[in-house]
Parts: C-alpha cells; sequence; structure tokens
C-alpha cells in the first residue's frame, strides 16, 4: 500500500513532491491503464479544491474517458470541443477560470466552476489529457499549471 503525505501549503515545493512520487508509483509498471488510475488517484489525494481529477484518452482522433477520480463523466469528447478537446485539438494547455466563458465549454458536472487540461504528448501524439475541475472558480494558477506540466511530461513516458 502506498501511503503519500504531501504537504499543500507550497505549490512548487508541493508539485515537486507529487511528481517524486508519481515517479515512484509508475517506475516500472508498463500498463497505461493502471499508472492513469494511480495518478488519478494521487492527485485527487493531494490537490485541494477539486471535484473531478482525471484522464481522457486518445482513442481514434477523438477523447474516450479513462482512469478518474469524482462524478461520473462525459465519455466520449471530440477534438475541438469543449476545454479537453480544445487542448486536444491544440496540443497547448488549457487554464480556464470560468468555465461558463469558455465557447463551447461541456458542462459534464455542472458544479465544476473552472478547469486546467493538460495534453500529455510523446514524439508528437497525443496521448491523452489529464484535466482537472473544481467549484471554484479562478482555482488554478501557474504554479499549478507548471506542476501539472511536469506530471504530463512523467506520464508522456508511461503511457
Amino acid at each position: 500500500m502506498y501511503d503519500f503525505k504531501i504537504e499543500t501549503g507550497d505549490a512548487p515545493a508541493m508539485y515537486a513532491d507529487l511528481a517524486l512520487a508519481l515517479e515512484g508509483l509508475t517506475s516500472g509498471e508498463p500498463d497505461a491503464i493502471a499508472n492513469m488510475a494511480n495518478a488519478a488517484a494521487l492527485i485527487w489525494e493531494t490537490l485541494p479544491d477539486l471535484n473531478w481529477a482525471g484522464f481522457y484518452r486518445n482513442v481514434g482522433a477523438e477523447l474516450v474517458v479513462g482512469p478518474f477520480q469524482g462524478r461520473p463523466a462525459c465519455i466520449r469528447i471530440p477534438f475541438g470541443s469543449g476545454v479537453c478537446g480544445a487542448a486536444a485539438a491544440t496540443q497547448q494547455v488549457q487554464r480556464v477560470d470560468d468555465v461558463n466563458a469558455f465557447p463551447g465549454h461541456i458542462a459534464c458536472d455542472a458544479a465544476s466552476a473552472s478547469e486546467l487540461v493538460v495534453p500529455i504528448v510523446r514524439d508528437g501524439e497525443l496521448l491523452a489529457v489529464l484535466d482537472l475541475d473544481s467549484p471554484r472558480p479562478g482555482r488554478f494558477s501557474a504554479d499549478d499549471e507548471a506542476g501539472c506540466v511536469r506530471l504530463a511530461e512523467i506520464l508522456a513516458r508511461v503511457l
């Protein structure tokens, strides 16, 4: 059993510890689903003020829900639709302070107010996106973005 105690007071230190924990969890494990499942659980247990943390996988140029923590989610999202689809289509991080102001936002959970979506890319190919939702507007900072980009880099090696 893994029991990570990651302090959340200082964001850069927290993300450094989170990255180390993720590397430990995924080290030597070749199964992408297992790695996404453990990553989702680790993120969910560590980051405050989330109502969803998980993955959408690139399956045939469409996003399909993968392992996650939170309420049931949309199953399929076309590239270019909503925040996750925008991240998939552009392979660019999407940090949205108010999802209701995002054109074409897909409300899988009406409680979500802000969102951070980070593409997971290896050798130019989109593997998945890491999707974090919060019921708090403006929840995600530049530190969150940088920390989650680091997590995506780790995951790109093991998915």
